[in-house]
Parts: C-alpha cells; sequence; structure tokens
C-alpha cells in the first residue's frame, strides 16, 4: 500500500484542502502516515500570501526532501498557482499541482513514470476552477475539529492581495451539500465545526438559486450534536442586519469572529481599495461587542502599506485600544509580484515598519492578556484538543470564544467536550481545572 504524509502551511482553508486531499487519496488506497515515517509520497501545500509565507513554503519542501529522500515530492496550495517556476527550481520536486488540479492528484500520481529531471507541472488557470463537495471523514488527521470548505476565491480585488491570482473567483457550495458535510463530521464525533472560505460572507451569490450565508447559518444551527459553530475570517461589510441576527442569537455559533482591519487610517484603506471605512468597522464591532458577553475578537493589520505615514499609524493604534480585541494578527507588508501595490510609490523604510509592527504585536500581547484574566473564574464549554501542551504536558482545550485552556486530566478526553473553569491567566494560555465532560 503506498503511503503518504501532509504538510500544511498557511489559513484555514488551506487545512480544509488538504483534509480534502487525503480524503481522496484514502479512497484510492493510500495510507497516510506521519512525515517522519518514510513515506511513499509527501504533499506540501502551500502559502503565498507574504513573501515570510514562501520562505516557509521554501524550508517545508527542503525538510520534506531531507527526511524522506525516497519520496515522491507534490508540492501544491497558493504558491504552486502563482509561481510554479520558482517551485520547479527548487530542485527535489516531483510534481507542482495548481489549486484547480488538486482533485486530479490520485489520477496523476498513478499514472506517474519513473522520476524525471525536472518536476511535472499540472497548473491551469484558477478561473475554470470548481468547487465540488469531498464527503470528509470524521476525525482525519486525528483533529478534534473539522474544517469545512464552503466558499473558495474572492470578488475583491484588494491592492495587496495575491489570494484572487491564486484562487479564482468566489464560488459556493450548495446548501444541502454543506449540511451534509457538517452533520456527519458531527455525527461521527466533531462537536466543532469551522466554516472556511476565502470570502466567506460573499457564500451563496454565485449559486442558483441565489444563497446567503445567514441561511446557512441558521440551516446548520439545526443539526443535533453540533456545539460550536465557528466562522473563518469574514469582511465587516458582511455582517448585514440577517447575519447579525443570527449570528448573536444562535447558541451553536461561536462567540468568536475574526474580522480583518489591515488600517485604522481610512486614507491607507482607499489606497488598499478594502471595501469598508474605519467608522464602519467600528459600528460593526461594538454590535458584535455589545450583543456578545466575553466575545473573543481577532484582526489582521497590515503595517507598512506603500504611503502609510506616521499620523496612518496612528490612526491605527486608536481604533486597536478603542476596540474590544482579544488578539491580533499583525503583518509587515509585504510585496506581492503582479498586484497593484507593488507599483505603488512612498515605501516606508523596513526599520520603520518593523518598528509599527513590534508596536502593534505588544498591544496584541496585553490585550490578549487581560482578556484571559476577564475569565478567572468562569466555567467555560471547551473542545479538549488532539495536542498535549508542550510546556506543561496538560490537556489543551478550546473555548467558544477562542482561548486555550490547559488543565489536567485523562487522554479519554481528548476530541471531546469538557466543562473547565479557569483558575488562572497565564502568560501564553489560561490555566483551568475539570468541572465536567460531556460525552460526543
Amino acid at each position: 500500500m503506498t503511503t503518504v504524509a501532509f504538510e500544511t502551511l498557511g489559513c484555514r482553508l488551506n487545512q480544509a484542502d488538504t483534509a480534502q486531499l487525503q480524503t481522496l487519496l484514502e479512497a484510492r488506497g493510500f495510507r497516510s502516515v506521519q512525515t517522519e515515517a518514510g513515506p511513499d509520497v509527501v504533499v506540501i501545500n502551500t502559502c503565498s500570501v507574504t513573501a515570510r509565507a514562501e520562505l516557509s513554503d521554501r524550508q517545508a519542501i527542503r525538510r520534506a526532501r531531507r527526511a524522506s529522500p525516497g519520496a515522491r515530492i507534490v508540492v501544491t496550495g497558493c504558491w504552486a498557482q502563482t509561481s510554479p517556476g520558482a517551485v520547479a527550481a527548487l530542485g527535489g520536486v516531483d510534481l507542482v499541482l495548481g489549486n484547480a488540479d488538486k482533485a486530479r492528484l490520485p489520477d496523476l500520481l498513478a499514472g506517474m513514470g519513473a522520476r524525471g529531471p525536472v518536476p511535472r507541472l499540472e497548473v491551469t488557470d484558477v478561473a475554470a476552477a470548481r468547487l465540488d463537495p469531498v464527503a470528509l471523514r470524521p476525525h482525519l488527521n486525528g483533529r478534534a475539529r473539522a474544517f469545512v470548505k464552503v466558499q473558495d476565491g474572492c470578488r475583491h480585488r484588494c491592492a495587496f492581495c495575491i489570494v484572487p491570482f491564486a484562487r479564482g473567483a468566489s464560488r459556493s457550495l450548495d446548501p444541502a451539500s454543506v449540511e451534509d458535510q457538517v452533520r456527519a463530521l458531527v455525527e461521527g464525533g466533531h462537536p466543532e465545526i469551522v466554516l472556511t472560505g476565502v470570502d466567506l460572507g460573499h457564500y451563496g451569490a454565485d449559486l442558483v438559486p441565489r444563497a446567503s450565508l445567514a441561511a446557512l447559518l441558521a440551516r446548520l444551527g439545526e443539526v443535533r450534536g453540533l456545539r460550536w459553530l465557528r466562522l473563518s475570517s469574514m469582511l465587516p461589510a458582511y455582517f448585514t442586519e440577517e447575519v447579525l441576527a443570527i449570528v448573536t442569537s444562535s447558541p451553536v455559533i461561536a462567540p468568536h469572529f475574526h474580522v480583518p482591519l489591515q488600517s485604522g487610517s481610512d486614507r491607507v484603506l482607499r489606497r488598499m481599495r478594502r471595501p469598508y471605512t474605519a467608522a464602519t468597522y467600528r459600528r460593526v464591532i461594538e454590535r458584535l461587542a455589545a450583543a456578545i458577553p466575553r466575545l473573543g475578537l481577532g484582526a489582521d493589520v497590515l503595517v507598512g502599506f506603500p504611503g502609510e505615514t506616521a499620523e496612518d499609524f496612528a490612526a491605527t493604534r486608536a481604533l486597536v485600544e478603542a476596540l474590544p480585541f482579544s488578539y491580533l494578527h499583525v503583518f509587515p507588508y509585504s510585496e506581492r509580484r503582479g498586484t497593484e501595490a507593488a507599483r505603488l510609490p512612498a515605501r516606508v523604510p523596513s526599520r520603520v515598519v518593523a518598528e509599527r509592527a513590534k508596536i502593534l504585536r505588544e498591544m496584541s500581547a496585553a490585550q490578549a492578556r487581560r482578556f484571559r484574566a476577564a475569565m478567572v473564574g468562569r466555567t467555560e464549554d471547551a473542545l479538549v484538543l488532539e495536542t498535549i501542551d508542550p510546556a506543561s504536558g496538560a490537556l489543551t482545550a478550546l473555548t467558544g470564544n477562542f482561548v486555550e485552556v490547559t488543565f489536567a486530566g485523562p487522554d479519554r478526553l481528548r476530541r471531546r467536550l469538557a466543562r473547565v473553569r479557569v483558575t488562572a491567566a497565564g502568560e501564553r494560555v489560561a490555566e483551568g481545572v475539570l468541572e465536567d465532560t460531556t460525552a460526543t
């Protein structure tokens, strides 16, 4: 039996894509193993959102070649789609597979002959890509949470973003297929489902008949046994009255949202071609925070965009300070070839970019500590993850509002729901004690 290992870099959508690839290969007789087990095939699912992401891609490919010198190396994902020549030039790669071609991987592997001097390139235009349902097997990769891709591609053309070139136009999976996947995964032992997409809020606009994210959430909220339905990143403009009504009232919608900000300056947002203003962003966040107690709130912030002045950065700092974020993902601007921003003048010196990123990361760390401290004394429903805390050896659970809590308990609790009382706000995670468990 042919063995295959997977390495996934980047976002939750990539994790969902890897799960689909694993499902397709296992259905064709492949057996999944860890990379250290000397697999016959290693599939590396790459990211290209920043230059740092591409550096991680390169390192992962080189590690795979060193660890499994006899394996066929398949590189897929966004970097394979946008820069197949750069991937091929690394050496040691057998197949470069574009995002639009992922479903063909089982057939391509079956048809590959002897290893040649150059890699095979299978990279077609993402404009023709389809979004087909793949019935995931429960507890694939041993994960406690299941990631379900309901949408792919993006209708926006933000000036700095390479993702539309890597993922294509927005397209959605029909609601019945989504419900079938979610129901099967919950029945298979996943009490938490994460809905993923590049442009999640645009879900359903391309379908005939037209669907909507609000209607999908209401439908999935009726699935028996589902404890948490968590949304991946979503633009503030997509928090319509209908969406706000369901996410602030449904008991299964996780009280945690990741709403990308990028900048608190309207001038910079316009240069970025972001479809909202700072005031719009603030109104959405304030409505969510007012309606949902102990809301977990994350955001992406991009510093050093071409033309960003000290005044622009001060506006970002002021907005971050004013809103109840529980964490930030801070990214220094990274030029992406082919994007509009790559042609903009007024580059911010790298030293200034680094200083601004450091300031925001320190702010994020302080906000996260305050958020964890406010949870001390509370008992929360939490999903016990598959991993053990490396520092303490304790179990790690994830609360609905996206806080990791470590606590002592038996291994049998892993991938199950538990009631955990938070006893301390640690430097990295919260600490707690087990109160009760709920069989799933």
